[in-house]
């Protein structure tokens, strides 16, 4: 079973209208049978932090397209994605490059 793991999560570029203004969490992921990845963790933050529009920061199983991934400081498409396994401590950042104009 996997241990709970703390994250540091920052919204940022707009992308924390949709978490009440909030650029910045320290969130505890639960213990669960299998060790956390992004794509587990998007879903956690659409049940219990997202709290307007999800459509402008969900996509199917993904952020959409126009939000930027970055895990530790690296883009998350050298990291694997949706596949990445989470580790405690982990700084994952979100940054909206979608702008009105």
């Amino acid at each position: 079973m996997a241990a709970p793991i703390g994250l540091h999560l920052e919204f940022r570029g707009g992308a924390e209208l949709l978490f009440n203004g909030v650029k910045e969490q320290h969130v505890t992921l639960p213990s669960q049978s299998t060790p956390w990845d992004i794509r587990q963790l998007l879903i956690w933050i659409k049940n219990n932090l997202l709290k307007e529009r999800p459509e402008l920061f969900i996509q199917g199983d993904s952020v959409r397209p126009g939000i930027l991934v970055l895990v530790n400081d690296a883009d998350w498409e050298l990291m694997g994605q949706l596949d990445y396994k989470l580790e405690n401590r982990d700084n994952v950042v979100f940054i909206s490059t979608l702008h009105g104009g």
